[in-house]
């Protein structure tokens, strides 16, 4: 039995779509003629999202419906369930179409005598390398329940941090355009007007007064191009990233700054280390787990590092010494792995290191977002001050003389 989209016309000539699952198309057909539809088209899941991979890489789910899906099939293994039924009560269980067609055509895989980390294999958009070697190791262990568990306690975490900071950034984005949008509306509108009355007594104004007027004049004249230069800037850094090679010189630098480069390398390397843990604790193997984990690694410079310290373990190093190597890892993340080997924990200790750093970016993040609106006030009132020091000096000038 296959899983098979239809869209169809129900007896008021509303178009409905859906999936089912049948034995073949015609099937299909008499289902929906049974119900009084007239069917428009039918297509095999299967067939349809492989067409749709070779076009655009396959389906795609979100990161909180993976997670979703994935603890609902971890409880569905440890209840006994065969694992075809698990996959159709989860398909069965989604609200979405796409996450209900996607698990439909993994289940069809599945009863054609793959297994489910094969079966995964097809759609690689909506189950990454981590996500399948997870599963493959999870199966192989005969603990795919627990495994899977874990896996989507590792996604939700991840979800949960992307959330925290996409939502901690927004207050002060939001004040920075706004801050943006009155001192340039100040400088093209206001303090012209009040400004050029002073310019036109023929005086000489004073050094805050002139480079007011300076800047005004200089907003009006070309804003346009600055904007224009702005976008073309943008354009030719997006162009130059597209090489691997030289995007690999651009994390370089951003590694470098004081802030962006300590948050950078704090995330990418509790990333990798907790990636290393997940697969290492299923079962699968050190140096397999450490080279999977480097592809979660968004910064190529540290990704290329840690690439180079799993080829020194495959060549018989420490897991410690290989990363010390690599740098970019803080001491107390080496020494904690150091005495994981030692001990023989280092499944433990590596999560342990990778919760720890994690903390602390996260604390790292708080603080800078924290500190950015206090900093953007004092910015704004320094930026007011001026303004206003610009236009009363010339007034107090002017007084004096009449005194």
């Amino acid at each position: 039995m296959a899983a098979f989209e239809y869209a169809a016309l129900d007896a008021r000539g509303k178009r409905r779509k859906g999936v089912i699952e049948a034995d073949s198309s015609r099937q299909v057909r008499q289902q929906l003629r049974d119900k009084g539809w007239f069917p428009v088209d039918v297509e095999m899941t299967q067939r349809r999202q492989s067409r749709s991979a070779g076009l655009f890489g396959g389906p795609s789910v979100s990161v909180a419906d993976l997670a979703l899906l994935t603890r609902q099939l971890s409880t569905l293994v440890a209840s006994g369930m065969p694992l075809e039924e698990c996959i159709r009560a989860v398909a069965e269980q989604s609200e979405r179409a796409r996450v209900r067609s996607l698990m439909l055509g993994v289940r069809a895989r599945v009863m054609e005598g793959y297994s489910l980390a094969k079966a995964l294999e097809d759609f690689p958009r909506a189950f990454p390398p981590l996500y399948r070697a997870t599963v493959d190791a999870g199966e192989h262990s005969g603990h795919l329940d627990r495994v899977m568990l874990r896996l989507a306690d590792y996604m939700e975490d991840q979800q949960r941090t992307r959330k925290q900071v996409q939502m901690s950034s927004i207050y002060p984005a939001f004040l920075t355009l706004v801050a943006v949008g009155i001192v340039v509306f100040l400088l093209n509108s206001v303090v012209p007007d009040i400004v050029g009355v002073f310019s036109s007594t023929g005086e000489a104004l004073p050094g805050p007064t002139r480079a007011l007027l300076a800047a005004s004049e200089w907003i009006q004249s070309w804003w346009l191009v600055s904007c224009l230069v702005i976008v073309a800037m943008v354009i030719a850094l997006m162009l130059w990233n597209r090489a691997p090679r030289r995007r690999r010189i651009t994390h370089r630098v951003l590694l470098r700054l004081p802030l962006i480069g300590r948050v950078s390398r704090g995330f990418n390397t509790a990333r990798f280390i907790s990636t290393v843990a997940i697969l290492s604790g299923s079962g699968v193997p050190l140096v397999e787990a450490m080279r999977i984990s480097s592809e979660v690694v968004t910064n190529l410079e540290i990704q290329a590092r840690v690439k180079e310290a799993a080829l020194r373990v495959s060549e018989g190093g420490s897991l410690g010494k290989a990363l010390a190597d690599a740098g970019h890892f803080r001491p107390m993340m080496l020494h904690m792995i150091a005495s994981g080997e030692a001990s023989g924990e280092l499944d433990s200790m590596l999560q342990r290191t990778a919760d720890a750093e994690d903390q602390q970016v996260k604390e790292l993040i708080a603080t800078i977002l924290g500190l950015f609106e206090p900093l953007m006030v004092l910015l704004m009132g320094g930026i007011v001050l001026i303004i206003v020091l610009a236009i009363v000096l010339p007034i107090m000038e002017m007084n004096s003389f009449v005194g």
